[in-house]
């Protein structure tokens, strides 16, 4: 958009401040004319042959287009990706622990990966992983679904959980 001096052709089409077609008038009698309303020429169409302008507050424009971005802004939900690490020979009350916290995090609406991983020769036995993370679906399962099913990266095994729909 520009505004009042920086339009340089001789004839605009012009929309007047309320909306209203005033159509294809001189350039400096739009000018004249949008001073006289004590508003802002603005070119909003340069692409089309005449240009179109608008007699608007440019400023008031402005915030307005400021105030509906900060609006949108706020109703947007953020998901974040939580992530908990396992080991295989994770104890009980940890295991327990670390289940506590995917609730908590499902429950906020975040999205959670769960990691096993695997030190040394633990490699070996991927199989105890695998449990351990169909343990986690059937303790979560009230709360979350799997979204990517459990995948072995390395020495590491992974899977995401993400929140049920509210009903």
């Amino acid at each position: 958009m520009r505004r009042n001096d920086q339009i340089r052709v001789r004839e605009v089409r012009l929309i007047g401040a309320d909306g209203e077609q005033l159509g294809i008038v001189e350039r400096n009698e739009a000018l004249n004319m949008a001073r006289e309303a004590g508003m802002d020429l603005v070119e909003v169409a340069a692409g089309s042959d005449p240009p179109v302008c608008r007699i608007m507050d440019y400023g008031r424009y402005k915030y307005e287009a400021q105030k509906k971005k900060q609006e949108a802004k706020k109703r947007q939900t953020v998901i974040q990706i939580k992530e908990i690490k396992l080991r295989p020979k994770t104890d009980e009350h940890d295991y327990q622990t670390k289940v506590g916290h995917i609730r908590r995090f499902i429950e906020g609406g975040d999205r959670c990966k769960v990691t096993i991983f695997f030190r040394g020769r633990e490699i070996v036995h991927k199989d105890r992983g695998q449990l351990m993370l169909d343990r986690v679906v059937e303790d979560t399962r009230d709360i979350a679904k799997v979204e990517q099913e459990p995948r072995s990266e390395g020495r590491t095994l992974h899977m995401m959980l993400v929140p049920l729909p509210k009903k």
